[in-house]
């Protein structure tokens, strides 16, 4: 990518408007424009983070069985009536509508009862379990408060799993393999070393369920992680109700700010039963199937990057997340500074290595300032003086000092 090419532009002022770290950052950078609060467009270079997340988060659900589909968002009133959930006494997120034969429908905030209805179709019998389906889709939640960037918002991007098992055996054998492929997930996307598996409440379906809870100073909620356990947390209802870790029955705490980037449920029966869902056992008697939910927000996991790697010139983004692998810099407008800028672009570009390429006619200074707020991981420059030199001057985003390197140093530290 040209960036002469790139019609977003970068701006000095932070949004009046903005209160959190990641909305600031990622609009004067030019990855999102705010539509109103709590609704964020994605421009091309936030949605090429977007879609590196959400194939991270995918290849995760692959690997553990799961078959990826895409849900309408409009809902059926009757639907969710089955469930108790369409009255705003019951929940008060709802988006709802009328429709033009003066029925009523809704935009989904979650998937459960329309996904439930769909498998009533595909299973009857044992032989049709277990079945594990996810989809990437918007949902949209009426919040009261939608101040903190893509954190928390009305419309935003949700991946949800849903599990349909034959007991609560199966059930709990599947609820343990999403929690480690959770934990590699965001391992990969660069939160490992901040994200911990928090017990929570599980309502009437199961003891605990689990968020994964990574660490921010600003951040919304509280957890209180185990001294013992170290990456084992809990959050403030349980740490109230009881005070010593699930895990190894540890009583010392370190209270933490967080912000919850996933969570998983034990469902039970409730949707299945709701909604009629039942197949036939070995022994041909009818039962219900049993069902878990498990979420990530891949616009929230963004914004949270954002709040977790950054500094006061911009954003630091992870390799595996980045727009680009490599932000490309030409100082200088002489022929051989061209030419050896344009060459070891084209070079970069067939070996399929990710580059954004200022060629701007614009100062030094606004290349270097855009860059770092931009926040590429590798920064190669090309200049009068590295040409001279027969090297490049390469920096890491999130180093202090560039060093100068030949064509086969750098490709091998771009590799």
């Amino acid at each position: 990518m040209l960036q002469s090419k790139l019609f977003t532009k970068t701006k000095r002022e932070a949004p009046k408007d903005e209160m959190s770290k990641n909305a600031e950052l990622l609009t004067r950078g030019g990855f999102v424009y705010k539509e109103m609060a709590g609704v964020y467009s994605y421009l091309p270079l936030g949605y090429r983070v977007l879609t590196k997340i959400n194939n991270i988060i995918r290849e995760g659900m692959d690997a553990i069985g799961g078959q990826e589909l895409f849900l309408s968002a409009l809902q059926d009133k009757n639907l969710w009536e089955q469930t108790n959930r369409w009255s705003d006494d019951i929940v008060d997120i709802w988006f709802k509508t009328k429709l033009k034969n003066n029925s009523e429908a809704g935009l989904g905030f979650t998937h459960e009862e329309p996904l439930t209805r769909i498998m009533k179709d595909h299973i009857s019998s044992y032989k049709d379990l277990p079945i594990f389906v996810y989809q990437i889709q918007t949902k949209f939640r009426n919040e009261i408060r939608a101040r903190s960037g893509l954190i928390r918002g009305r419309e935003f991007l949700m991946k949800d799993l849903y599990s349909f098992c034959k007991d609560k055996k199966e059930q709990e054998k599947f609820y343990e393999k999403a929690k480690n492929a959770y934990t590699k997930i965001f391992e990969r996307l660069g939160l490992g070393d901040k994200t911990y598996i928090t017990f929570a409440s599980g309502g009437s379906f199961s003891k605990y369920s689990h968020e994964f809870q990574t660490e921010m100073p600003d951040g919304e909620d509280e957890i209180y992680l185990c001294s013992g356990c170290k990456k084992v947390a809990v959050n403030k209802d349980i740490w109230e109700g009881q005070k010593k870790c699930p895990e190894c029955g540890n009583s010392s705490y370190t209270e933490k700010k967080s912000v919850e980037v996933g969570n998983i449920f034990n469902l039970g029966t409730k949707f299945s039963e709701s909604i009629g869902l039942f197949y036939k056992d070995k022994n041909g008697e009818q039962r219900p199937v049993v069902m878990g939910s498990y979420g990530i927000g891949p616009g929230r996991v963004m914004g949270t990057i954002v709040e977790t790697f950054c500094d006061e010139k911009g954003i630091i983004w992870p390799e595996s997340v980045a727009p680009f692998s490599v932000h490309l810099l030409i100082i200088g407008d002489d022929k051989k500074t061209k030419e050896n800028a344009n060459n070891l672009y084209k070079e970069l570009e067939k070996k399929g290595i990710e580059v954004l390429y200022d060629e701007r006619d614009v100062s030094a200074g606004q290349k270097f300032a855009d860059s770092d707020l931009i926040g590429i991981p590798n920064r190669v420059v090309v200049s009068e003086k590295t040409v001279k030199e027969n090297k490049f001057e390469f920096k890491k985003r999130n180093e202090d000092k560039s060093v100068l390197l030949d064509r086969d140093e750098l490709f091998k530290k771009l590799r």
